[in-house]
Formats: structure tokens, C-alpha cells, sequence
């Protein structure tokens, strides 16, 4: 393996290889446009563009291509060659600065939930300057947004950077008004850690449902799943290990921080997690670690599956997006301080999450929203459907404190008083983690563990950005109002939001039957699929919040709306009919069968000459024939169900049908289907077991 250092960064135009390629007033422009937002000149993106076009052929590129995240959850690109003729019947390689700034792919393609029509093809991508372009299998690759011919977002960065900018905006608004003139920027810094299943290439080619749904529609229990607790963190598999080897290296060389890899909890489940950076970055980078976990499992024979929950009965996979404020100088706005002043700071930077994720939980559990990801939550280290934060008993007890200007008492030695002019010093990181939570404090950070594995981590971002972003205005409102000193003001308005927004705050099993009846007594959401929660799109509070402060138009979250729920239908109904296609052409008949020899067997011995029991032969081919005629029956019930679900026009009304009618025949029909593989002998049971495919690698 090479050396780190001689490998990291090689496929990235990144910093270092600007400022060497640039000349240096263009190369300052660039770092401007990174950093303030502004417009690089036609001339400049020229030089641009030829500078990056000579370094990506120097190292064999041919094609570049503007790679785009179109409402789909992957990336999208089309690749172009260098390749311009001379006219003398030969080539040069050519890439102006137009084509670097922006390309015109077929919108009418993806999803757009009624914003492009067929007809209305064109769309277009606008290079994203603070992403570094990079080398992905020898093709020059420019991260880019992706719109439609009027303007409207089509894809998932666009919305990502307005709320970036939003939350700058309304973050340094506030800022000024505690009196930080120092503060140039305010910045989201995000650390996005990647569940997901490594399973033989073999045994996924034998299963139908994972080849056409990424899970598994069948399967019963194995005799070992996790109950032993043996797998986590556990001694790494020779075959893992090389495919984690390999991904690492790769992974570098494009500029990724990869830095923890580690066995998860259920068997063939594992994680990647990389170090912190700008969530526009930390966005396109997950993309990235996703896309070649999948090519590169291939390469060792093996399948990177990325589905919210591709097992029954075991652990889901998710991807805990772990989320702090961070100030230009690198400042974390959410690490507690060493002065009253800077604690005052912090707490009210903890207010205004705190009231972000209680006026918008709606918004937070749309946004990890979708028919695999329905199925991970409410068990299994997933966190439940009702949204709560986690802050440690410490935290907690200050906030009590603070709300009801009591002292507070850490411990025997100190005693603080929380009253006007002081507040409390505490430790950095007091709490322990909760699994259970899906809004978790975690010293510095708030890690929110419910985006499911497959999902761009860009939609529950710029949830949050926004909804931080609408709590630093209401917050600056109110200082701006108030007659009070600053420091008097700051401290009413932290007790304010505490005692507002207090209920959201849960240190408890998330798990727990209690906390659910306790959650609807408190007033909290509990939305468990993503017919329940779709709506809240076009709720006129949050239709408001993102007009205010221009992340979307009316028009742009209706499209949402839409694009959600026709993927809800259509995924499930893939489901349904996988289901139904395996059960007529493969289970059915292979049940059938070994009922058959065994009645066929049980009826030789019967009429033997001699003595034989056949008891063991005639109660198995009994119970498989029960089985298979309730199965029979559920599965016309499915039929049915399918048919009735075409005829629904209203897109939610649809997905209310799939969730109520269909899922619920689906389930019954596993649950026999599952009893009958229990029944059959594995020389005729037509698929993998669970146990064959979580602990075929080694």
C-alpha cells in the first residue's frame, strides 16, 4: 500500500493544485467565489477551465462530466470528451470555461414531480465552485446543481446551499447583536457515518428480492442472528478487510476522509465513518463513499448493500448525520465555554436547536422519510418514529435550573448560581450517548441517527440549516425588541425558549411503550411511515419557513411532495409484485413438491408389507398443505390489493393504500412463506437462507 500522504488528493483539484496551476489574481478570485459566494468572470473561468483540463489529461483522462444529485438519492452524469477536430483531420483536446460553468442534461428524465413536462426536456447544471472537482474512473468529474429551464431546483444541492446561506445569514445577524463583529461567516460542519451489509455476490445472484429490491421480501430466522453481541466491533473478516483496504485508498485518493472502519451489529453489517467537514462537501463526499462501496464490493466478489433494512429481525442500516455550528475562525458555536459570557453563548445556540427540532419535528422525520426507511425505526439500535432530543441528566438539570432561576449544584465542591449576571461553567462532554434517541447532544455536536443508509444526507440538512436559521431570526427579533441590556435580554430569552420548548427534551428508552404514550401526552409527532408525514410539505408553517427564507418556492415543495409519494407507491409495489413472482414460480411450487414426496413416501411405507411409521411424513406434508393454502389465499389477497391500488389517482390516497393494504398482505404473505421455508428440506427450498448469506464471508 502507498503511503498516505503520496495518495491523498492525487484525483482532486483541490487547494494545492489550484494555487500551483493559477495565476495567482485568478487563483484569488477562485478562493473568493469559494468562500464569499462571488461570480467569477467569463475570463477567469476560462483559465480555469484549461488549467483543469491539462491536469485531468495529464493523468489520462479523456471525458469530463458534470456530476449532478438529482431527487433520485445517487448521482447523475454524462460524460463528453476533451475531443474537438483540428480540420485538418486530427483532434485537440479542448474545455472552454462555458463548459465548465454549466451543461444542459435532459431534465425530463428524473424525477420532477410535475416542474419539467416531457416534452420540456431541457435542464441544467451550474458548477458548484466549492466543491472540488475530481477523477472518478478516469473521467473529470464537476460537482454541480441542477435546474430547470425557469430556475426551479431539481436536484438536492441547490436547496442544501440556500440553507447553508440562510443560516450564515440569520446566524451572523445574531451574532452581531451579542456584540461578535469579529465573526465574518457562520458554517455547518457535518460527519456523516455509513452503515451497510457486505454479503457473497453468489448468494445475492440466487435471490430475486435483492436483485430487484435490495432486500430481503423473505427469510426465516436463523438459528444465530445477533444475539450474542459477538459481531460488533469484532475481529475484521481477511475478505472485508481487503474490500475496506481498497475503499480507504480510493477514497483518499479522491479527497475523502475516511477514518473509522468497524464491524456493526448484525452479522455482514460494518461502517465507515469519515472526519468532519462542510456539509455541501460532507454531501457529495457520501455520495461518493456510497457509489464506490457498491463498485468496489463487486470487485471482491461481494454485494455492498445499502438498504434501510435488508434483513428481518436483525439490525437496519442508517447513516448518523453528526451536525455542529462552526464560526470562520473554527469556533464550535456548540462547545460549551470557559467564561459566563461564552456559556451564555452556548446555551442560547442550544436554544435555538432545541426550539428548531420542536417547531419543525414534522420536517425532520419527512425529511429521513421512505419505504425502506419506515421499516428500520423503532427498534434494533434505530431510533422510534417520534422525534425528541437527547441531552444527559446534567445538561438537563442546568436548563431546569436556568428555567427556574434556582442554583445549581454539579457536585459537593462547587455551587453555581444562575441568575443575571452568571451562568454556569460545566464539563465539555457530561453525557453519555443514547442509542435510542434520534436527536442526540454529544458534547460539541447533535448527531441525529434516523437518515436511512441509501439516502442523500442533504434533505435532513437542509431541514436543519433552516429551521436553526428561522430560530437565530426569531431570536434576533426578540434581542432587537427588547429594552434590556444585552446580557439581561439573552438571559430572558433563554429561559423563554426552555420553558417553551422543554418537551422535546427525552434522556430516556426511546424503545419504551411508556415513552410513546408519554410523547402523544406531551404533545410530540409520531408519524411512522411516509403516508403519514408526506403532507407536512405543504403545511402552510413550514411552506412559510421555506419561502422566508428562500430554500424553496411553493411550487418546488409541492414537487417534493409528489416525488415522494410516487416513489413510496412504486417502491412497494416493485415489493409486491417481486413477492408475488416468487412465490408462483418458485416457493409455491418448490412447498408443493416436497409435500408431494413426502405424501408420496409416507403413502409407500402405509402399504408396505411390513410394519413402517410414517407419522413424521404424513404431519409434515399436512402442515406444508395448511400453509401453502393460506398463503395461496393471502396471495390473491395481494393480487387484489395491487390491482385496487391503480385505480387511485390522489397521490397520497395511493400511498395510504399501499401502507394499510398492501404492506399488510405482504406481511401476512411472508410470515407463511417464511413458515413454509421452516417446513421445507434446504435441497428444495429455491433461495439462500438468512443464515447462507449473512455468514457466507470470511
Amino acid at each position: 500500500m502507498s503511503r498516505i500522504n503520496d495518495i491523498y488528493g492525487t484525483m482532486v483539484f483541490n487547494d494545492a493544485v489550484m494555487k500551483a496551476r493559477l495565476p495567482e489574481e485568478t487563483y484569488k478570485q477562485l478562493r473568493r467565489s469559494m468562500d464569499e459566494g462571488s461570480r467569477l468572470s467569463q475570463e477567469d473561468a476560462e483559465i480555469i477551465a484549461s488549467a483543469m483540463k491539462d491536469w485531468a489529461i495529464e493523468k489520462g483522462v479523456t471525458h469530463f462530466t458534470h456530476w449532478f444529485q438529482p431527487m433520485t438519492n445517487i448521482t447523475a452524469e454524462k460524460h463528453d470528451s476533451f475531443l474537438v477536430p483540428d480540420g485538418n483531420g486530427g483532434v485537440i483536446m479542448e474545455f472552454s470555461g462555458s463548459e465548465l460553468i454549466h451543461g444542459e442534461p435532459d431534465a425530463s428524465s428524473f424525477p420532477s414531480g410535475g416542474l419539467r413536462a416531457t416534452f420540456e426536456a431541457r435542464g441544467y447544471t451550474a458548477w458548484d465552485p466549492t466543491s472540488y472537482a475530481f477523477i472518478k474512473d478516469g473521467v473529470l468529474c464537476i460537482p454541480t446543481a441542477f435546474c430547470a429551464y425557469g430556475g426551479q431546483a431539481l436536484d438536492k444541492k441547490i436547496p442544501l446551499l440556500r440553507s447553508m446561506q440562510a443560516l450564515n445569514r440569520q446566524g451572523l445577524r445574531l451574532m452581531k447583536l451579542l456584540g461578535r463583529d469579529d465573526i465574518r461567516s457562520i458554517k455547518v460542519n457535518v460527519g456523516a457515518e455509513q452503515e451497510y451489509f457486505l454479503i457473497d455476490e453468489e448468494m445475492y445472484s440466487k435471490r430475486k428480492d435483492l436483485l430487484y429490491t435490495g432486500r430481503t421480501l423473505f427469510g426465516a430466522k436463523p438459528p444465530k442472528g445477533q444475539e450474542l453481541d459477538d459481531h460488533y466491533s469484532g475481529a475484521i473478516k481477511p475478505r472485508v478487510q481487503e474490500f475496506m483496504t481498497e475503499l480507504d485508498e480510493e477514497l483518499w485518493k479522491l479527497g475523502v476522509l475516511a477514518k473509522t472502519e468497524h464491524n456493526e451489529a448484525a452479522p455482514a453489517q460494518h461502517e465507515i465513518a469519515p472526519y468532519f467537514t462542510s456539509v455541501n462537501i460532507a454531501t457529495d463526499h457520501n455520495q461518493i463513499i456510497m457509489e464506490l462501496m457498491q463498485r468496489i464490493a463487486r470487485k471482491h466478489h461481494l454485494v455492498c448493500l445499502l438498504h434501510e433494512k435488508p434483513f428481518a429481525g436483525v439490525n437496519g442500516s442508517g447513516k448518523h448525520n453528526n451536525w455542529s455550528i462552526s464560526t470562520d475562525s473554527g469556533m464550535n458555536l456548540l462547545e460549551p465555554g470557559e467564561t459566563p459570557q461564552e456559556n451564555a453563548q452556548f446555551l442560547l445556540m442550544l436554544c435555538a436547536v432545541l426550539q428548531a427540532v420542536d417547531n419543525y419535528q414534522d420536517l425532520l422525520r419527512m425529511s429521513v422519510s421512505s419505504a425502506g426507511n419506515d421499516l428500520r425505526l423503532g427498534g434494533n439500535e434505530a431510533p422510534p418514529a417520534v422525534i425528541s432530543v437527547f441531552l444527559g441528566d446534567q445538561l438537563t438539570d442546568i436548563l431546569k435550573a436556568i428555567e427556574n432561576d434556582e442554583s445549581y449544584a454539579p457536585g459537593e465542591k462547587e455551587i453555581f448560581k444562575v441568575g443575571v449576571h452568571v451562568l454556569p461553567k460545566f464539563p465539555k462532554d457530561s453525557t453519555d450517548r443514547n442509542r435510542t434517541s434520534p436527536f442526540a447532544f454529544t458534547g460539541n455536536k447533535f448527531e441525529f441517527r434516523m437518515p436511512g443508509s441509501s439516502a442523500s444526507i442533504s434533505g435532513c440538512n437542509v431541514v436543519l440549516n433552516t429551521a436553526v436559521a428561522e430560530s437565530f431570526s426569531q431570536f434576533s427579533d426578540y434581542l432587537e425588541a427588547s429594552e434590556k441590556p444585552v446580557q439581561e435580554a439573552v438571559r430572558d430569552l433563554i429561559k423563554k425558549c426552555i420553558s417553551e420548548h422543554s418537551r422535546i427534551i427525552f434522556n430516556g428508552n426511546g424503545y419504551g411503550k411508556e415513552w410513546q404514550k408519554e410523547a402523544g401526552a406531551r404533545g410530540l409527532l409520531n408519524l411512522p411511515s411516509l403516508a403519514d408525514c408526506a403532507p407536512c410539505y405543504l403545511d402552510p408553517k413550514n411552506v412559510d419557513l421555506f419561502s422566508r427564507h428562500r430554500i424553496y418556492t411553493p411550487e418546488e415543495l409541492n414537487a417534493r411532495y409528489l416525488i415522494k409519494l410516487e416513489s413510496y407507491c412504486k417502491v412497494i409495489r416493485i415489493e409486491a409484485l417481486t413477492m408475488l413472482d416468487m412465490v408462483w414460480k418458485d416457493i409455491f411450487p418448490a412447498a408443493s413438491s416436497y409435500s408431494a414426496l413426502l405424501a408420496e413416501s409416507a403413502y409407500k411405507k402405509n402399504n408396505a408389507g411390513f410394519e413402517v411409521n410414517s407419522t413424521f411424513e404424513q404431519a409434515v406434508a399436512s402442515g406444508i398443505s395448511k400453509i401453502l393454502s393460506a398463503a395461496f389465499s393471502i396471495a390473491g389477497v395481494l393480487e387484489k390489493n395491487l390491482k385496487e391500488a391503480e385505480k387511485i389517482k390522489d397521490p397520497l390516497k395511493a400511498a395510504c393504500h399501499y401502507r394499510d393494504y398492501v404492506l399488510s398482505a405482504m406481511n401476512e404473505l411472508r410470515a407463511e412463506s417464511d413458515e413454509l421455508e421452516n417446513c421445507v428440506s434446504a435441497e428444495y427450498w429455491p433461495y439462500p437462507s438468512y443464515g447462507d448469506i449473512l455468514f457466507s464471508v470470511n
